[in-house]
């Protein structure tokens, strides 16, 4: 086999079927691994449903997401039905391991009350001591921590059927249904009515 010279043309040539041939692999092996990859991600969300609710049979899960120190932070929160948290587990970060990923932990541990918010009834105002709030931050991790409460919070708000930034009350997703289902039937009421009185 003879050589091939080394040129500019040559070089982009073999790169590029390289990329082409690695760029190949890379989508048949997601491919292959998706479907998997979904069903272990709703495992652990079921998983995590269960867990956070800690034995309350009339707990609430929600699921919260917000962004940390490196990248998007998801956490599902369990509520009981007067708004105490009951638990609590990230299901995906991407903090500084050693430092920010402690937020796994560091916020349900009953040895430090000052940092545990498990069994305090949220009122949608968790914030770290350094912004005059009364949970303790991880330590050397303030921006995961803070990304960590601004979940809670706003999971709290979800529960609660607040705004997360003003504490204003929002319409449920079902009263807004439920009034779409009263204009419907008072539509076909007018409507049968008005066939009533036109035989």
């Amino acid at each position: 086999m003879a050589k091939m010279e080394s040129s500019l043309k040559n070089m982009l040539l073999s790169l590029t079927c390289i990329t082409l041939g690695a760029a190949i692999a890379l989508a048949g092996v997601y491919t292959l691994t998706k479907d998997r990859i979904d069903a272990q991600k709703a495992a652990a969300e079921q998983e995590a449903r269960l867990s956070v609710l800690a034995g309350c049979p009339d707990g609430t899960p929600v699921m919260a997401e917000t962004d940390g120190f490196g990248g998007k932070m998801k956490v599902m929160f369990g509520f009981a039905p007067d708004g105490t948290v009951l638990g609590y587990k990230v299901l995906e970060h991407s903090e500084t391991p050693g430092l920010g990923d402690k937020a796994t932990w560091w916020f349900q541990n009953a040895d430090k009350p000052g940092q545990n918010i498990v069994g305090r009834v949220a009122n949608g105002t968790f914030s770290v001591s350094k912004d005059g709030g009364d949970v303790d931050a991880i330590t050397a991790a303030t921006i995961s921590s803070r990304a960590f409460l601004k979940a809670a919070n706003q999971a709290y708000a979800e529960f609660s059927g607040t705004d997360a930034q003003t504490g204003a009350s929002l319409p449920k997703p079902a009263d807004a249904e439920g009034e779409a289902v009263e204009a419907a039937t008072a539509e076909v009421e007018t409507a049968v009515e008005t066939e009533a009185q036109d035989e």
